[in-house]
């Protein structure tokens, strides 16, 4: 390493490989609020790494800011961004070109800026369904119950039924807006992928237990569980689950829900939604990079 190098590396920002400089490539997230993300720290240190000259960094854009936002980042032509809420439906109809995931999902937490087209990515489902296979499960041509029918349902739904899925029942309220999305949603899953879905009201407890018992994998897509209500559970009835039955949920805090806990005593493999971060960040960062991210390496450092 030669003295300019050192020189730049000890009046650089910390995690950073050098201090920015106009050369510097920029990537970013959009969303409101983002101060408690981990997300610059995973990549700026994935940068760091690798050596690459590039900058993670986080603002707060809400709906009122984010056609200025996007239009402020293209303009300075800024490679990439993640969005998270209350952005991806919005970031989804602003994109050029859609990729598989994010055109059936009906949403983009990831861009990529090629040239001034903005390719709009949907990784959250893939970081879950990544975490699924390293809990050892293997979607394909499985029968899945998916509680839920918001964001991380829809990411999820999509995802699942790109990798063989072979049936999913979902379960929403049906007074929740966000019904009318998933319906949509499953109406394009239908068209482009040989899964099997099927709506059921949430409230249908008969139906939600004879699922469960036709099913190999159960993965709760809501809030209920999340503290500071961690005492909470859809599921109550041990009965309800077999031993054959993985069950997953999108929540990491707490690290293990009541659903978790009650499947887990009756027999169940269970996972969290922890790793879901790290993997839909990686797969982001192979959209932007081309590259593989250290993940191991970051889940040594901030995952653990």
């Amino acid at each position: 390493m030669n003295t300019a190098n050192t020189e730049k590396r000890s009046a650089g920002i910390p995690g950073f490989i050098t201090a920015p400089d106009a050369r510097t490539t920029l990537f970013c997230l959009l969303g409101s609020p983002v101060s408690h993300s981990i997300s610059p720290s995973m990549h700026n240190e994935s940068f760091r790494i690798l050596g690459l000259n590039s900058v993670y960094l986080a603002f707060d854009v809400d709906e009122t800011s984010f056609e200025q936002a996007v239009n402020g980042l293209t303009a300075i032509n800024a490679a990439g961004w993640n969005c998270t809420m209350p952005l991806k439906r919005l970031m989804y109809e602003r994109v050029d070109r859609l990729t598989d995931s994010a055109l059936l999902s009906g949403a983009v937490n990831t861009v990529i800026n090629r040239n001034g087209i903005l390719w709009g990515d949907n990784t959250d489902g893939y970081g879950f369904l990544k975490s699924m296979e390293e809990a050892g499960f293997n979607i394909r041509n499985t029968h899945i119950t998916l509680l839920g029918s918001g964001g991380a349902a829809a990411a999820i739904l999509a995802q699942a039924a790109l990798d063989g899925a072979g049936s999913i029942d979902i379960f929403a309220r049906t007074s929740s807006p966000s019904v009318r999305l998933i319906e949509e949603e499953s109406e394009r899953i239908r068209k482009a992928c040989a899964c099997r879905l099927n709506l059921f009201d949430l409230a249908d407890s008969v139906q939600l237990k004879k699922s469960l018992a036709q099913s190999q994998a159960l993965i709760n897509a809501t809030s209920v569980g999340m503290s500071p209500h961690p005492e909470a559970s859809l599921i109550t009835d041990p009965a309800w689950f077999h031993p054959e039955l993985t069950v997953g949920d999108v929540i990491y805090n707490p690290r293990e829900t009541q659903l978790l806990k009650i499947a887990r005593e009756a027999g169940c493999h269970t996972f969290n939604g922890m790793y879901m971060l790290l993997h839909q960040g990686a797969k982001a960062f192979w959209d932007w990079t081309g590259m593989e991210m250290p993940v191991e390496a970051i889940r040594e450092k901030y995952f653990k």
